[in-house]
């Protein structure tokens, strides 16, 4: 009997591809908090605080640059606030959106957290080739692209319909 295999497709390695970077996602998550904890921080808590550093911004604006709800981002910056790492302060634009800025603590914990960052960057990339990561960051940077594209599209089909 003569098994019938299917031939890959692009749609089953985009798939495969998908499943891994999920994985690979959890365990990035996973050490930063490791690196993070020291300073007070979760992964969550310094991707917010890296964005803050740049200036006074409404937690929708940190929300959207990290693909994340309002709700969600709002709960980690209330922590963020209620540790002193963070202040609230109003907002000329808008009465409701309060601006996060970071504090003097704030600033001390993202130093700390970036230079331990740099260390494990070192060690784990070093495990691997300046042209091998370099492709990755292409071939990741162009799925990116596709799926943004995608995204926009989506969203544009969808305003034209309505579910029943």
């Amino acid at each position: 009997m003569v098994s019938m295999q299917r031939e890959r497709t692009r749609g089953d390695a985009f798939t495969e591809l998908l499943l891994e970077v999920f994985r690979v996602n959890g365990l990035l998550l996973a050490a930063g908090d490791c690196l993070a904890q020291p300073a007070g921080l979760t992964s969550a808590r310094w991707q917010v605080l890296g964005i803050v550093e740049h200036g006074p911004v409404p937690v929708a604006n940190v929300a959207r640059s990290m693909g994340l709800s309002r709700q969600t981002v709002q709960r980690t910056a209330n922590g963020l606030e209620k540790e002193g790492f963070i202040t609230f302060s109003d907002n000329p634009h808008h009465r409701r959106a309060k601006l996060m800025s970071v504090t003097g603590k704030g600033e001390r914990a993202l130093e700390y957290v970036r230079e331990r960052q740099a260390l494990w960057a070192e060690k784990i990339g070093g495990e691997h080739t300046l042209e091998g990561l370099e492709r990755v960051l292409v071939v990741l940077r162009g799925l990116k692209r596709s799926l943004e594209q995608d995204t926009r599209l989506s969203a544009k089909k969808a305003q034209g319909r309505t579910v029943e």
